[in-house]
């Protein structure tokens, strides 16, 4: 949609991951810096209150407080005064669809296990109550336990203990999850042999009779409590006393009786983590026990939650928000519509969505746009060889030994976790279709397996994410993906009857109560249709991103979050196509190239593009390193851990992460701490690749034999001790591929940093990002140094000497200039970014396809934008010959990369405009 006007809409953000670490002070310190870089907004990770010691602040406790790891209201203070006297904004990532629960922080989840269903809080999180399992009607699960219940209670991993100050009583698991003990428990605790305990007690077990105002007499009761044992010593000796009724002797499970019983009667039941597969009864964020679903859609819940943001989108602190996993909400258009109506001015609003590639975003929901997980995929399938497809499918298969058909992967994965981690809601979800079915004759006979079974099949094949569907009219777009995946779910052999399918098309459609008189009830039809939209995007999510992007490995630059690993490559003209709907539909839209969430950064990915190229050359190396390697091992038979796949996952981390700074080294040159430091991040990343594919371990079950024969043959690889044959034949291959992965990265920086949309900056990407999954792409950043080349970097361009920079190009000094030169061109001319034609420059001659070449107009304003592609192909000094590229009317164009002048004309040829750098920046003069 088109902004609103008087909407902040940034010219460009800088991510940057606040922890406790890197809080409010640091961020503060760095303002001049992003300023001067050429950003208009600092674009923050959450900084709400989180659980102690989180490393992200998605875990949120609390969202009217500052995260006191991160700073206190003064550091915020500071930090806002720095930005605006850097003429910054700001933008917040929020967290409406979950909060962090365990531990003892997040006040509201407490308050739940306290007092069950009658809690004020009870209706803020996504808990089944009714469940149909005796043992949790009413109760909620509390998975946090690392053993079994039985073994962590004869351990005395529980204990029981009464907090002085407060006058209340919890179990506590392992000394950190706190579990409040219900109030009318307390007599039982306190018991009869103190005068004082015993009328207390009394009035605990009775509390009930209070109803309505049962918390407020507890309250009273505890306060009481606590006054005692704060004056009468005797007292607290006599509660004392009675703590040690519910202890044991360890190892002795008669001994802990008492404690057992006391836990039976509470609002919770605490459990092994594994225990949440089968028992979950609250929505989590994916299958994160820790993190429990908020019920959004609830007003009073919508307006106590969103009452500091909103507060910081009034006075000025915020100009944005982006909205973490809109998808987990009930209803993202609604909730959208809510939080633009509550606020007392226009802000930028954009939202975490992850879009199929048929799929467009809805252009009903009152928001500026994406995070861009889409524009990072796009523009990277520029850098890929679609000719190269089928050898490259080949080659992967040659290599592992099989042939993998990518829809089945996903299609396995995602049965899998619906079939572990997730089978608990599926089963939720399939009794509550079981019962809307026998509310009507015609459809009594379908049970709850029947459907089971038919709702597994159907979520396996569903092509987006989630769909819409809100009790109203459902849209072309949900009906087309809805009866895709029911027309695909038919056709599973020995499948339900296919009148199970009509009827779980008609119910996910909502077309069950259309009509009236349907027999069926309107709410709980569409509730369930809502329900299974929440449970379709968590399977998708768990199934493709964490688990078939991790077993599919053909070229994992492709396994991106929001990318496609089986669609090989984007032509030029496509990327065209969807610069110009940007531009037309979502102007606001955030363009990202790595984010905290990628799995690969962006010049790591760069660099794996170009094996697209070679595919015959890769080949080639991939057997002969796996040849030295293995026979270095004493594996001549190829047998030992790891497996084809994970090796040949292997080698490609190597090329991409490998450290710009050891590029073009000998072995002996290589120092060995620098080479520990990097074989502990593949260590890392290989190890969570490992658990995430769930094929030799998982992170439930770590097979520590498998993972331990993996972690030697990458430190063998990487041993520069002594004579190293495969370093010594990888070596030579890395360096020409890290160099046309140079050029990639700078040709991608310059498109993301012109094309429509907002350019964000994942922190210290204005040098090359080389980093893997997560931790790795979480590492500090340093500015100082980052400081001291920018101020290198600036007085090279005042020269107009940034040609030199190719020459030491693994400092990234280049990008940075790149980097800073097209965000001051963004600055000068805003009106040609945000508002200006998007003009595509066909490129003609022997090497048009080679080249990316587009025009950014507004009114007199011209900028044009080139790179080259595919640039493997072309050597190291390419021969560009005859190829051209046509420039739109101006008599004089100035390169705003290197300071040239370019003559006008009806085109320029690509030889005079690469002439200095590998890509071109241009802007009208005259």
């Amino acid at each position: 949609m088109a902004p609103a006007a008087g909407k902040p809409i940034p010219r460009a953000t800088y991510r940057v991951q606040l922890n406790g670490e890197f809080g409010f002070d640091r961020t503060a310190a760095i303002a001049d810096y992003i300023a001067r870089l050429g950003v208009s907004h600092l674009y923050a990770s959450p900084y709400m209150k989180a659980r102690p010691g989180s490393t992200h602040g998605y875990d949120i406790v609390n969202h009217n407080e500052l995260n006191p790891e991160v700073g206190d209201q003064n550091d915020f203070r500071d930090l806002v005064e720095a930005l605006k006297r850097n003429n910054l904004g700001q933008i917040l990532d929020f967290v409406p669809n979950h909060m962090g629960v365990g531990g003892s922080d997040n006040e509201w989840w407490l308050n739940v296990l306290e007092w069950g269903p009658d809690s004020p809080y009870a209706g803020y999180f996504d808990i089944e109550w009714e469940s149909d399992y005796r043992y949790l009607q009413g109760k909620v699960l509390v998975p946090f336990l690392g053993d079994q219940y039985g073994a962590v209670l004869v351990s005395g991993g529980l204990e029981l203990r009464f907090d002085p100050e407060t006058g209340s009583f919890a179990v506590w698991a392992y000394g950190s999850h706190k579990l409040p003990v219900r109030p009318q428990d307390y007599g039982t605790i306190l018991g009869s042999d103190h005068p004082d305990l015993e009328r207390i007690a009394d009035a605990f077990t009775h509390l009930m009779d209070a109803r309505p105002h049962q918390l407020r007499g507890a309250s009273d009761l505890k306060a009481e409590l606590a006054g005692l044992v704060a004056t009468r010593p005797d007292v607290a000796d006599a509660i004392n006393q009675r703590l040690a009724v519910f202890r044991g002797y360890q190892g002795e499970i008669d001994t802990w009786g008492h404690l057992h019983e006391l836990i039976a009667c509470q609002n919770w039941r605490v459990a092994y983590f594994k225990v949440a597969a089968d028992d979950i009864n609250y929505r989590r964020f994916f299958n994160i026990n820790e993190l429990a679903g908020l019920r959004m859609d609830e007003q009073e819940l919508f307006d106590v939650a969103h009452r500091m943001v909103l507060a910081m989108v009034a006075d000025g602190t915020l100009d944005g928000i982006r909205i973490d996993h809109i998808d987990g909400l009930i209803d993202p258009k609604s909730y959208c519509e809510r939080l633009v109506a509550a606020s007392s001015k226009p802000f930028y609003l954009v939202v975490e969505k992850i879009l199929a590639r048929h799929e467009r975003l809805r252009e009903d929901w009152p928001i500026d746009g994406t995070t861009g997980y889409e524009y990072a995929n796009l523009m990277g399938g520029l850098f890929v060889d679609p000719k190269a497809e089928e050898t490259f499918t080949r080659l992967y298969a040659d290599f592992i030994g099989r042939r993998d058909d990518f829809e089945e992967v996903v299609r396995q994965c995602k049965i899998r976790i619906m079939e572990s981690e997730m089978a608990s809601e599926l089963n939720v979800l399939s009794r509550k279709a079981s019962r809307i079915a026998r509310s009507n004759p015609a459809t009594a006979d379908f049970t709850a397996n029947i459907l089971h079974q038919a709702l597994k099949e159907t979520i396996a094949r569903f092509p987006v994410y989630r769909t819409y569907v809100d009790g109203g009219v459902p849209s072309d777009l949900d009906r087309r993906d809805i009866d895709w995946a029911i027309s695909q779910a038919r056709r599973v052999e020995q499948g339900p009857d296919g009148s199970v399918y009509d009827f779980l098309q008609r119910l996910l459609t909502t077309d069950l109560v259309a009509a009236p008189k349907s027999g069926y009830s309107h709410r709980q039809v569409t509730r369930f249709a809502m329900r299974f939209q929440q449970y379709s995007g968590p399977v998708m999510a768990k199934g493709l991103e964490d688990t078939a992007f991790y077993r599919y490995n053909r070229l994992v630059a492709l396994n991106e979050v929001g990318g496609h690993p089986d669609h090989f490559g984007v032509s030029v003209s496509a990327f065209h196509r969807a610069n110009q709907d940007r531009a037309r539909n979502w102007p606001g839209n955030m363009l990202a190239s790595t984010t905290h969430d990628t799995k690969r950064g962006e010049d790591t990915r760069a660099r794996l593009y170009a094996l697209s190229e070679m595919p015959e050359e890769w080949e080639r190396q991939v057997q002969t390193w796996s040849r030295l390697l293995r026979a270095r091992r004493g594996d001549v038979e190829g047998t030992a851990p790891p497996d084809r796949n994970d090796e040949y996952l292997f080698y490609q981390l190597l090329l991409g992460a490998w450290p710009a700074e050891l590029t073009g080294a000998s072995v002996e040159q290589i120092d060995q701490s620098a080479m520990t430091a990097f074989a502990e991040r593949i260590v890392g990343a290989m190890t969570k690749s490992m658990r995430e594919a769930k094929v030799h371990s998982t992170w439930a079950a770590p097979n520590e034999t498998y993972e331990g024969a993996v972690v030697s043959f990458i430190h063998d690889a990487l041993d520069v001790t002594r004579r190293n044959a495969f370093l010594e034949a990888f070596l030579p291959f890395q360096a020409t591929l890290a160099r046309i992965g140079m050029v990639n990265g700078l040709s991608q920086a310059l498109l993301k940093l012109t094309s429509p949309g907002v350019p964000d900056i994942y922190q210290g990407c204005e040098l090359w990002n080389l980093s893997l999954v997560d931790p790795d792409n979480r590492l500090p950043v340093d500015y100082d140094a980052r400081r001291k080349l920018l101020d290198e970097v600036e007085e090279v361009v005042e020269r107009g000497a940034v040609s030199g920079l190719l020459e030491r190009w693994t400092d990234g000094a280049v990008k940075l200039a790149v980097t800073r030169q097209a965000l001051a061109v963004r600055a000068e001319m805003p009106e040609v970014f945000s508002a200006g034609e998007y003009l595509p420059l066909e490129a003609t001659g022997d090497r048009a396809d080679h080249v990316v070449a587009y025009a950014r107009r507004s009114g007199e304003d011209t900028v044009l934008v080139a790179v080259p592609r595919l640039v493997g192909q072309l050597g190291e000094s390419p021969d560009w010959g005859n190829t051209a590229i046509p420039l739109p009317r101006g008599t004089r164009w100035r390169n705003r990369l290197t300071g040239a002048e370019v003559e006008g004309g009806d085109a320029v040829m690509a030889t005079t405009l690469f002439a200095d750098l590998p890509v071109a920046l241009l802007s009208q003069e005259g």
